[in-house]
């Protein structure tokens, strides 16, 4: 709503999205992978053949607040007229039967009091009935004394006047005030990041708010949406696994002062341990993101969603700063809030790189020592009896687009005893 009134600019989407413009659009080979949350956070899944319609209805309030705004509007419209109606031809009725409706002559005697004055026709009716609903009271009619149910009727019309403005009031502003307005000007990168952050891979993401109160006690859970098959062969197609954000506090709380960089160390029991640059395009997996807080203006707690799937996810780059100090301020270069730049990034998986580096089989080696020879990354590692292992954990690719062939020497490398060896690609050597 906001980026068509003109407040935003066009690289954000109307989906809370920051958009890059400047991206690398990865081909897809298969058809559009379904997903349970949207892009602006809305639920994909379809609810169908639902017997027991009637469950709706017990909750009315909910319901109504659920409806889109033309079908509030219409609802509330057919409320007020059919009301009208309904009293109009009761006002009618009784002014019909106590003979308020018959005929007089203006210069004989007056006859007897009406129930209501001024009431000659259905037309009449219905305007003091709509007078009498809305507390009008232009004075041109007016119940007497004379009817005891007038009176009592009077009194119902007022009682169900009320609740139905209460209840289109009480509708009108929770539909304005749903925690999901807000979410609107929050903000999250359209693709998350895969890149290595202390010798880690990490999986990255940006997210902003791009107004000035604040949200507070922010929190941000990740969970991972996977098809899995169990050891008795039962396949469960949603199942959800928690992922921890990385925060020296342990806890999922955030300070959006700013666009933070919401990072998962990739590690041993993460649901993300075998994923490598290979494998992440034929997995069926959803990174599901929600951020949760409390709008400081109004108090009410509000939710922002979003997901990405393996195609959103960038393998080898991570995002650009965005942030300046000017005039002794911070300000944020929202241009390029989704923006990326490519780094050296082994493909293997971190469960792989551990395996490498000799962590899960080999506790007594001595920690691995990443060296660069030809520009090429090498792990060293010391194993007991002193003999020294090497593996190639990356080389970038030519400028014809191919990598070198595995029987492809690297230059000379120094080890970490200064002992010189000739490392080949994806060998092994001892």
């Amino acid at each position: 709503m906001l980026a068509r009134k003109g407040l935003l600019p066009d690289g954000f989407l109307l989906t809370r999205l920051a958009e890059d413009q400047n991206q690398p659009k990865s081909t897809r080979t298969r058809a559009q992978r379904p997903r349970f949350i949207t892009k602006s956070g809305s639920c994909n899944v379809a609810h169908k053949n639902i017997m027991e319609q009637g469950r709706f209805l017990q909750d009315v309030f909910t319901t109504m607040v659920d409806l889109k705004w033309q079908h509030s509007f219409l609802i509330f419209t057919s409320a007020f007229l059919c009301s009208w109606m309904l009293f109009a031809m009761i006002w009618w009725l009784l002014a019909f039967a106590h003979g308020d409706l018959e005929p007089r002559d203006p210069n004989g005697e007056p006859g007897p009091v009406p129930c209501v004055t001024a009431i000659h026709s259905f037309t009449s009716a219905f305007l003091f009935s709509i007078e009498v609903q809305v507390t009008i009271g232009f004075g041109g009619r007016m119940v007497t004394e004379e009817c005891p149910v007038a009176i009592t009727v009077l009194i119902i019309q007022n009682i169900l006047g009320l609740i139905i403005n209460a209840v289109m009031l009480g509708c009108v502003f929770m539909k304005t005030a749903q925690a999901n307005r807000r979410a609107e000007t929050l903000i999250f990168s359209r693709n998350a990041v895969i890149a290595s952050r202390n010798g880690r891979p990490t999986l990255m993401f940006r997210v902003g708010d791009l107004r000035k109160s604040m949200i507070i006690s922010a929190t941000v859970q990740l969970q991972v949406i996977r098809r899995t098959v169990t050891a008795e062969g039962e396949v469960i197609p949603v199942c959800q696994l928690d992922i921890q954000v990385e925060n020296p506090l342990r806890s999922n709380g955030i300070f959006l002062v700013s666009p933070l960089i919401i990072s998962h160390t990739i590690e041993r029991g993460s649901p993300l341990y075998e994923l490598s640059s290979h494998s992440l395009a034929a997995e069926d997996l959803e990174i599901i993101v929600i951020l949760e807080g409390v709008v400081e203006t109004t108090g009410i707690t509000m939710q922002a969603r979003t997901s990405y799937t393996p195609e959103e996810i960038l393998w080898g780059r991570r995002f650009v700063s965005i942030i300046t100090e000017e005039d002794g301020r911070y300000c944020v270069d929202y241009s390029k809030f989704g923006n990326t730049v490519p780094v050296r990034m082994s493909s293997l998986s971190a469960k792989e790189l551990d395996q490498t580096r000799g962590v899960q089989d080999n506790g007594n080696d001595s920690h691995p020592q990443l060296l660069l020879c030809d520009s090429i990354s090498v792990y060293w590692w010391l194993r007991p009896g002193g003999r020294e292992v090497a593996i190639v954990v990356f080389w970038p690719e030519t400028p014809g687009g191919d990598e070198r062939p595995s029987n492809h020497p690297i230059n000379t490398c120094i080890t970490s005893r200064g002992t010189t060896e000739r490392i080949y690609y994806g060998k092994q050597v001892t």
